[in-house]
């Protein structure tokens, strides 16, 4: 498996993986209107603009990425994606250690996932986030923030 920047080539191929991945997360919570599910063509360009986009790839074909937002000296993760054809086989972590590895002064990382999403937190705990903030969207969803503190 290969890591490297995706590149604007890439984001048919990372849309269409996207929505694949979201189809568990848009059952658990039994709504398909999430907006990954929805995000358009031209909402995932305007993105990469500002987001560094990372992909995986096995045999030439993307199976997983992240992306991430570097601002006021905090990395935001955001859509760690991995094919479920992949899924539990280190890819998830393998793309985060990528985030860890490229970041450069950077001391703190960020992230939010959604409270029914039990497989994410205790991936993102194993890589030592810890929870700071909990925020109530309707009665079927909360999201869990998350941080991690490069080296602690």
């Amino acid at each position: 498996m290969i890591i490297t920047k995706a590149e604007m080539s890439d984001l048919d191929d990372i849309l269409e993986l996207q929505y694949i991945a979201y189809q568990s997360e848009a059952l658990l919570y039994e709504d398909f209107n999430i907006q990954p599910l929805k995000q358009t063509m031209e909402q995932i360009k305007k993105e990469f603009e500002e987001w560094i986009f990372y992909k995986a790839m096995i045999n030439g074909r993307i199976i997983g990425s992240i992306r991430v937002l570097i601002k006021d000296k905090i990395c935001f993760v955001g859509k760690l994606i991995v094919n479920p054809e992949y899924q539990n086989q280190g890819i998830g972590t393998k793309l985060m250690r990528k985030v860890e590895e490229s970041i450069s002064n950077i001391k703190t990382i960020e992230l939010y996932t959604g409270n029914k999403s039990i497989r994410n937190l205790y991936l993102y705990k194993k890589l030592g986030f810890k929870e700071f903030k909990v925020e109530k969207i309707n009665e079927n969803l909360s999201l869990i923030y998350l941080r991690k503190e490069i080296g602690e």
